[in-house]
C-alpha cells in the first residue's frame, strides 16, 4: 500500500506543478496582450495551444510515475506523432500558421490599428490598416475600403514596412 503513496504524491505534485505553469503563462499571454493591444480571443487561441501542449507533459510524467515503461510511453508517442505528422502533411499550412501566430504574438512589432505595407514584389504592395489578427490570418483594410486576408506564416515570410499614422 506504501508505493501508492508516494505514487500519488509524486502525481499530486506534478498536478500542481501543471497548476502553477498554466497560472503563470496565463498571466504572461495577459500581460502581453495588454502591453501590445492584441484582441482577447487571439490569446485564447495561444492559452489552448499551450495548455494542450502542457497536458500532454503532465500526462508523460505521470504515466512514468505509475509505470509505464518508457519504451512503451515512447513508441504511444511516437504513433501518434507518426499519425499527427502525416496529417499535417497534407496541409503543412495550417501548422505553419499556427505557428508563425504564436511568433507574431509574442515576437513582432505589428499590432492591431497599425497602417502597413507588405512588399510582395517589386512592383506589387498590398497596403493597409490591421483590423484582425487570427490564429490562422491577418485581415487588413485597404484604404479603398476592402478587407485583405492574408495567412500568418505570407505576414512572417514577407517584408513588412510600418507606415506612419
Amino acid at each position: 500500500m506504501e508505493p501508492h503513496y508516494a505514487k500519488l504524491l509524486e502525481s499530486g505534485i506534478i498536478i500542481l506543478i501543471y497548476l502553477i505553469l498554466r497560472q503563470v503563462i496565463s498571466h504572461i499571454i495577459n500581460r502581453t496582450l495588454n502591453e501590445r493591444f492584441i484582441q482577447a480571443s487571439r490569446g485564447e487561441a495561444i492559452k489552448r495551444v499551450v495548455n494542450i501542449t502542457l497536458l500532454s507533459i503532465t500526462f508523460v510524467f505521470i504515466s512514468l510515475i505509475w509505470g509505464v515503461k518508457q519504451t512503451d510511453l515512447a513508441v504511444f508517442i511516437g504513433s501518434v506523432l507518426t499519425v499527427v505528422g502525416v496529417a499535417f502533411f497534407a496541409q503543412w499550412s495550417i501548422l505553419s500558421n499556427i505557428t508563425s501566430s504564436i511568433i507574431l504574438f509574442f515576437n513582432h512589432p505589428i499590432r492591431m490599428n497599425d497602417n502597413v505595407v507588405i512588399l510582395e514584389g517589386k512592383d506589387y504592395t498590398i497596403e493597409g490598416k490591421v483590423v484582425n489578427i487570427g490564429l490562422f490570418f491577418i485581415t487588413l483594410q485597404t484604404p479603398d475600403g476592402e478587407e485583405v486576408t492574408l495567412p500568418n506564416n505570407i505576414f512572417i515570410a514577407k517584408s513588412i514596412k510600418k507606415k506612419n499614422s
